[in-house]
């Protein structure tokens, strides 16, 4: 039977993700009412400049009272898309204390604190559904917390931040530098006036420590995750990449050790061959490659921002939690039983491709393999270039540790053949 009182939800935020998850839940309403079993209603919408104009939403249900808002008592779910860690957080705990599930799209937050939300959440019976928060449109994290929960999750690789692959790919594409990928990236608004969340890497590793979590059945904080941003690298990078059948990601790698017994998170760039599925993924989209034991290797793709993709997650979110709501029940919460180790990235075993500006005279080569045998690092290919007096010397080499390759460096920095050392990049996804 269908219940005719009316869900309630209150939004925290009208920006370019509320505005549209308002507008949908206004044109959709029949829609939504019929897979729910009862009417959703906005009851308020919680902004900091109360004088915009807002189409398609009542002046009565605007505030600046976030607070007084999920404070109300008679709220059914709390959508939160305000980012940033406070007010945030006060007001998801605020909402579990008087009641109300919550929907989020604030990976930072849930990247710091999701450990203390998910126990607010669990002590007061209520949702914390986040599905916006990693990857947009993409169904991803309801497929590893549910779909693949009878299932032992390897590695979880992927491209999740779709202006830094937008950048690299245009630099793939087009030959362009840096500074002029990212210009036309500003100019089309797919970067921020200030990009450095995303070209440093500090978005994508957030998303890698919600992964990760859910995957390894772990608690891994933002901190727990490797970062290293792309703004090094160079066209001559993609040059090398091309010659190695490979071209250049921003990639997020969540895995499992060999023996089980630790996990590592990190965000790099990262050379990866043409014929993975990643490879493929062009301009702004994000895509998550899955490795586990029984269902093997799948892909996830599709837009990874915006604000119709990421109200696509945050409404898909709401009907399930609603869904919760009528049969008295709450979904999965946080399942961090296996309290695995993060190990450090020293540890992280991957192969890597050395270009080096070396003297060109008898004998360099020599001293550089002696180098790396020393420090227990197996090269796989040499490639060397030179004239008038100095070279190019690109290592290939195979696994080998990050400590290891890290000790390597240092000493073929102390070599008097050894000019510079012009890049260092890791190869994955072979």
């Amino acid at each position: 039977m269908m219940r005719t009182r009316p869900l309630k939800v209150a939004l925290l935020g009208c920006g370019v993700v509320g505005s549209e998850v308002a507008r949908i839940m206004t044109t959709h309403a029949d829609d939504l009412t019929a897979r729910i079993g009862a009417p959703v209603e906005l009851a308020g919408v919680a902004v900091r400049r109360p004088d915009r104009v807002r189409e398609g939403i009542a002046p009565e249900l605007i505030t600046t009272d976030a607070t007084a808002l999920v404070k109300r008592g008679d709220i059914d779910v709390v959508v939160e898309v305000i980012g940033g860690i406070e007010p945030a957080r006060t007001l998801i705990t605020t909402a579990f204390e008087y009641g109300a599930s919550v929907v989020s799209a604030n990976k930072a937050l849930l990247a710091q604190d999701g450990a203390a939300l998910h126990a607010a959440a669990e002590e007061h019976d209520e949702d914390l559904y986040y599905e916006a928060a990693v990857a947009g449109a993409i169904p991803l994290i309801r497929p590893l917390r549910e779909s693949l929960a009878g299932d032992k999750i390897n590695r979880v690789m992927g491209i999740v931040n779709g202006t830094t692959n937008f950048i690299l790919d245009k630099m793939d594409s087009t030959g362009a530098g840096y500074q002029e990928a990212l210009d036309e990236a500003t100019a089309l608004g797919y970067a921020e006036a200030d990009p450095t969340a995303d070209v440093e890497g500090f978005d994508a590793a957030a998303k890698a420590a919600i992964l990760a979590g859910i995957a390894f059945h772990t608690r891994v904080r933002l901190d727990d995750v490797y970062r290293e941003g792309m703004t090094e690298v160079t066209a001559a990078d993609f040059a090398s990449a091309k010659e190695m059948g490979c071209t250049i990601k921003l990639l997020a790698i969540c895995e499992r050790a060999a023996d089980g017994g630790s996990v590592t998170a990190r965000v790099h760039p990262a050379m990866i061959p043409l014929s993975h599925p990643l490879a493929s993924v062009r301009g702004a989209y994000n895509a998550v490659f899955v490795e586990s034991d029984a269902a093997g290797q799948l892909m996830f793709y599709g837009p990874g921002a915006g604000g119709s993709p990421t109200a696509s997650a945050v409404l898909g979110d709401l009907v399930a939690v609603c869904r919760n709501r009528l049969s008295g029940s709450t979904g999965p919460g946080e399942s961090a039983y296996a309290a695995l180790p993060v190990s450090p990235m020293g540890d992280v075993v991957t192969r890597y491709h050395i270009s080096l500006d070396v003297a060109d005279k008898p004998g360099v080569l020599a001293q550089v393999a002696t180098v790396f045998a020393e420090h227990g690092v197996s090269i796989d290919t040499v490639r060397q270039q030179g004239k008038d007096g100095e070279a190019s010397l690109v290592v290939v080499t195979h696994r080998a540790s990050d400590a290891a390759l890290t000790g390597t460096v240092e000493a073929l920095r102390k070599l008097d053949t050894v000019r510079g050392v012009a890049s260092i990049m890791r190869v994955e996804g072979e």
